[in-house]
């Protein structure tokens, strides 16, 4: 191309009246493999090899012979200062990720290089023009970028070019200051395996892997004799550079007594000024970091796919349940009324009685459901866990039968945990039924508990801190690394067909993850599985675990109730309930509508309300209410079964509910004065 290149429109004119010093330059760029440009001149005429064009993008060929700021106008301000810096003080100027803003394919882009720019004597002695060694690692630098943990690649460059050499010598000592000052390794080896050349960076990485320095003559067998697995891999590799072919490998390479490294490395034959095969050469470069780097950055983008994945299944069955909540308010509230009543004979009172134990298990789906969207209301409060624990030993017994022997270990002065009680309950019996199910033929199983710290160090992906830690471990059948990368998705089961839901482990990651612990599960195929559920510690007292009791319907302050929800279907069971406690019921299908009611001169004594509503939500119009009459008493009923946007002080149920739920609700609300 610069052969055909017509240099009458260039202001370096003809290359026959070019300076030695130039031709000798440009000799030796258009033979290197590595990317480099000349800018020479006063006018900085570019000059460049194959190496160099791709990455000055749709600017090459336009660019050759040319002064620089026609193509690299969009970058002279910061490339210009760098230049003449090189030509006023001959200093070389070298630098690593340095940015460059280009259009080189269309389109602006920040790219990032390696570069080495160095003052090249013309005949004169005087500086003809500025040698540009350079290395894009804009993709590196990205890639770095992306884990936050921009590391070096190469040391800084910094060669000063002899600046009075005789006209015979200057190529071959310009070629061998690059070679001997970069830091990518280059060696050259003849047809007997001994080195022909070896720079400073090569040498170095041998005394890194090996504990020891080639030298030019040295014998790569003689070198490697000690270690002949290590010298047949290195003899194999070479074999076929010295055999003629062009390739590029990369490998492993290092004695692990000392270490081990990865290279890219480039082989080429190496030829006599006549064409004679006389050896090979490579250029390598210790690509350990960037594979590392690389690798971890793939392990991140998974933790993300997953953590996206579990994110859009927890809003998924979260809203499942919301609507599910809504279709069962009222179904169990006419169940539980026909119960009341007594309606029907015999046959239709076991209808209605296994009607209503599907209701509540369905109930408890939901629940379980909101446990793992992390959205079920919990009542977190300082629990002694140790007492928990040991308390139901007992019917955890009787749970896994008697081919298991259960062992409960709860050391003394454990401190309290913030939690939910009935809900920690609740996740202990699911994980020891799942490892009763995991040792049909029998086994241990051990319940325990204990405090642990979690440091800043560790990788537990717990917030640092104090946890109490309770472990469920069996000697089951365990789970494969597949089963185990699934387990605390919903719905995931190895039971069979209706041996279990498949909500089990995923109820207790919900709870875990709500209470700010977490849920940590080991497993190996046939060494059993051990569940770990960690739990903050509280710095309050523990209170007493309650009992739940059986709420009654209790007489209650008759008036009239403005009840509001958007579903029809709860709307009447719900007034139906409130008739028979003995109000009054307005209903209202909208805040909007209810606002208009009291507007139109309605003074409700109790508002009952749903929280979610198209529009103006429950809570919004408890509030507004609230405002005009204080003493009216407000109670919000949410399908959603999360605190979130409802004020703390409204009183609040959540749905499904049977009417002595709402009673009781309706009680305390009345105790309370509100």
């Amino acid at each position: 191309m610069m052969r055909a290149l017509d240099w009458s429109r260039s202001p370096l004119g003809p290359p026959r009246q070019w300076s030695q010093a130039l031709k000798t330059t440009v000799s030796m760029l258009l033979a290197a493999q590595a990317q480099i440009v000349l800018f020479w001149g006063p006018e900085y005429v570019a000059l460049y090899n194959d190496a160099y064009a791709p990455g000055i993008g749709a600017n090459h060929p336009r660019a050759l012979g040319r002064p620089a700021i026609e193509n690299w106008g969009e970058l002279w301000d910061d490339l210009e200062p760098l230049l003449s810096g090189v030509r006023q003080t001959r200093k070389t100027f070298a630098a690593k990720d340095r940015p460059f803003y280009v259009e080189r394919h269309g389109y602006g882009e920040t790219s990032y290089w390696d570069v080495s720019y160095s003052a090249v004597p013309d005949d004169d002695g005087s500086v003809g023009g500025v040698l540009c060694i350079v290395s894009e690692t804009t993709e590196r630098v990205l890639g770095e970028t992306q884990l936050r943990a921009s590391e070096a690649r190469y040391k800084e460059l910094n060669a000063t070019l002899e600046q009075r050499v005789a006209e015979r010598t200057a190529e071959r000592h310009l070629l061998a200051t690059i070679v001997e000052t970069t830091d990518g390794q280059i060696q050259a080896l003849d047809l007997g395996y001994r080195w022909l050349a070896i720079n400073a960076s090569c040498a170095d990485a041998y005394q890194r892997i090996y504990g020891k320095r080639p030298k030019v003559g040295d014998s790569l067998h003689e070198f490697l004799a000690d270690r002949p697995e290590h010298l047949a891999a290195a003899l194999a590799i070479w074999g076929r550079a010295l055999a003629g072919e062009a390739f590029t490998n990369i490998e492993e390479f290092g004695d692990p007594h000392f270490d081990r490294r990865v290279y890219e490395m480039k082989f080429e034959a190496l030829r006599a000024p006549d064409g004679t095969r006389i050896g090979a050469f490579l250029t390598g470069t210790d690509v350990t970091d960037r594979l590392e780097e690389q690798a971890r950055l793939a392990q991140a983008e998974e933790a993300l796919r997953q953590a996206q994945k579990m994110e859009a299944m927890g809003q998924l069955t979260g809203g499942v349940a919301h609507d599910f909540n809504n279709l069962l308010t009222p179904i169990v509230g006419l169940l539980d009324l026909f119960q009341r009543k007594g309606i029907g004979g015999e046959r239709e009172h076991r209808l209605i009685a296994g009607a209503a134990q599907a209701a509540e298990r369905a109930k408890t789906l939901v629940q379980r459901l909101l446990a793992f969207a992390r959205r079920q209301p919990l009542q977190a409060v300082p629990v002694d866990i140790g007492r928990l624990v040991a308390d139901m030993g007992e019917l955890i017994s009787s749970t896994t039968g008697p081919q298991i022997q259960v062992t409960v270990d709860t050391p003394d002065g454990l401190p309290e945990a913030m939690a939910d009680p009935n809900q920690i309950e609740m996740a202990i019996l699911n994980l020891s039924v799942n490892a009763r199910d995991a040792m049909p033929d029998g086994g241990r199983l051990r319940i325990s508990a204990k405090a642990r710290t979690i440091e800043a160090s560790q990788a537990y992906r717990l917030a640092p801190g104090e946890y109490v830690c309770i472990s469920v471990a069996d000697t089951g059948i365990g789970m494969d690394e597949k089963t185990l990368a699934h387990a605390v998705e919903p719905f995931f089961s190895t039971k069979g067909i209706g041996q279990g839901t498949g909500l089990g482990l995923s109820m207790v990651h919900g709870l875990a993850s709500q209470l700010g612990g977490a849920l940590i599960i080991k497993s190996a195929v046939g060494s059993g599985t051990t569940v770990e559920l960690w739990l903050p510690v509280s710095h309050a007292a523990a209170g007493a675990i309650d009992a739940v009791t059986e709420s009654k319907l209790r007489p209650l302050p008759a008036g009239t109730a403005l009840l509001v929800d958007d579903e029809p279907l709860v709307r009447m069971s719900t007034a139906e309930m409130l008739s028979e406690l003995g109000y009054r019921v307005v209903e209202a299908a909208s805040a909007e509508d209810a606002l208009q009611r009291v507007k139109d001169g309605l003074r409700p004594d109790l508002l009952v309300t749903d929280h979610l509503m198209p529009g103006m939500s429950g809570t919004d119009l408890g509030l507004a209410l609230r405002h005009q009459y204080p003493e009216i008493q407000i109670l919000v009923v949410s399908g959603y079964a999360n605190n979130e946007g409802i004020t703390p002080d409204l009183s609040r149920l959540t749905k499904p509910f049977r009417s002595d739920e709402l009673a009781a609700s309706l009680a305390n609300l009345a105790n309370a004065g509100r």
